[in-house]
């Protein structure tokens, strides 16, 4: 876990500098600084547009009954890719479109299940929560089901009255 963190805190910021330095002394300060600024805005705004169509494949899946198992990832790696997007230089920006592109997103979780699988750390279960589409519910007593009793259930009549009308006692009118 200490390399990971000396990756990430220490040597990807001298990366990014060392990028955006290089950028800069071929292009000029200036269009590096507005191709930094420029790429962000972009990046935010691809970020949005994943995160829309992954929330509605997500809520597509719960209705189907499904576990949104994938589009919980998708939406994972759409922010983490929408906050390296919006951090300035490069390298993070290059592996944030990694992330944002649906192409890239599939074959980035089809590595990392992979991976996973492989050291033993992810278990592989086939279900689903909830009524599948088009399923009904049995009907009371039907495919071992006990009847249902519906004790909410009251039958009744109802008229609309004025409030200057007073009731007689007992409180119903006739």
């Amino acid at each position: 876990m200490l390399p990971l963190f000396v990756l990430l805190f220490i040597v990807l910021p001298i990366l990014e500098l060392y990028v955006i330095i290089q950028v800069g002394q071929a292009i000029g300060l200036v269009p590096t600084l507005a191709l930094l600024v420029l790429d962000s805005f972009l990046g935010a705004a691809l970020a949005r547009s994943q995160g829309r169509a992954v929330w509605r494949r997500f809520n597509q899946a719960l209705a189907e009954g499904r576990i949104p198992a994938r589009e919980t990832f998708d939406g994972a790696m759409v922010i983490l890719g929408g906050a390296l997007m919006i951090s300035p230089g490069f390298v993070t920006d290059a592996f944030a479109l990694l992330l944002l592109f649906p192409p890239t997103r599939a074959a980035l979780r089809r590595m990392l299940t992979a991976t996973l699988a492989r050291r033993g750390r992810i278990v592989f279960t086939v279900g689903s929560f909830g009524p599948r589409p088009g399923d009904r519910f049995p009907p009371p007593g039907d495919a071992g089901f006990p009847p249902r009793e519906r004790g909410y259930d009251y039958e009744g009549t109802a008229r609309e009255i004025r409030d200057d009308e007073e009731l007689p006692p007992g409180g119903e009118r006739g």
